[in-house]
């Protein structure tokens, strides 16, 4: 097994990727974000290191011996004009903030495409833990109904339509009226808001309708920032009054999938894994 050397952000897949490195005894080395990276991190090898401290990086995971590297967690979009960069960092800054102004992936595929050139393969989450994308069909008792899977549809045109203009990865539809459309606040604060819709268009506890759809855009790297849920995800759309969780089979990250199930079938949701839509 090549040295993974894992990028982290904040959240819970690192720490699911860190665990899955020690349970298969891949060798493992963790660059902390700062600011982002959870503490648990520390339990294993690593450095921390600022986003702008590229050089600092790139030493450290040479040092460590890494063959490999995987861009994992999140991480919130700088402010270029606070940034404190090595040398390094300052070399790759023009870049990083020109592909800015086309959008998040594009400031990604800035920092891809760095890590390849230096020599370093770039292996996506579902790469370095097999078990943790949505497969296909249900997950957990509840499966969509004709109304449900119209809804889907819908959600899934939208998402994959409004990918290509590096815009979210989410969207929610209920009874074939668009609720929502994910940008820059992230999922749950889209649910958050949905949850503020009159529950005469979005359902409610007892009388679920709708669904939330998170879709990898077409134009993605997905090697990094695949759409990802977990347990609160569940329990948010739950809360929204939808009746289930829809994504793209292989191309969702599901954090913890027992108790993801486990949560769904406690409030009467569906996790559906969807067959991946042809590019057109």
């Amino acid at each position: 097994m090549r040295k993974l050397g894992l990028i982290a952000g904040g959240g819970e897949v690192p720490i699911r990727l860190a665990a899955e490195c020690v349970r298969s005894g891949r060798p493992l080395f963790v660059v902390r974000l700062s600011g982002f990276a959870d503490v648990a991190l520390t339990a294993y090898d690593g450095v921390d290191a600022g986003i702008a401290e590229v050089g600092k990086v790139l030493r450290a995971l040479r040092a460590a011996q890494c063959e490999a590297v995987c861009l994992v967690g999140n991480v919130s979009r700088p402010d270029f004009a606070r940034l404190r960069p090595d040398w390094r960092g300052m070399q790759l800054l023009p870049k990083a903030i020109a592909a800015a102004g086309k959008g998040d992936d594009a400031l990604m595929r800035v920092f891809v495409d760095m890590f390849e050139q230096e020599g370093f393969a770039v292996e996506g989450a579902e790469s370095v833990h097999r078990g943790l994308t949505l497969g296909q069909g249900a997950l957990g008792r509840y499966t969509p109904t004709s109304e449900h899977l119209a809804d889907i549809r819908q959600g899934v045109a939208l998402a994959r339509a409004l990918g290509r203009f590096d815009v979210g990865q989410a969207v929610a539809v209920a009874r074939g009226l668009v609720l929502a459309v994910e940008a820059q606040e992230g999922t749950d604060a889209m649910l958050a808001r949905c949850a503020e819709l009159p529950e005469a268009i979005r359902g409610r506890p007892g009388a679920l309708a709708g669904v939330l759809v998170k879709w990898p855009k077409p134009i993605q790297e997905r090697r990094i920032d695949l759409p990802t849920i977990g347990v609160r995800t569940i329990e948010a759309a739950h809360h929204a009054g939808f009746a289930g969780v829809a994504g793209e089979a292989g191309g969702l990250l599901v954090v913890d999938r027992d108790a993801v199930a486990e949560a769904a079938d406690r409030l009467g949701l569906f996790v559906v894994g969807m067959a991946p839509e042809p590019d057109v």
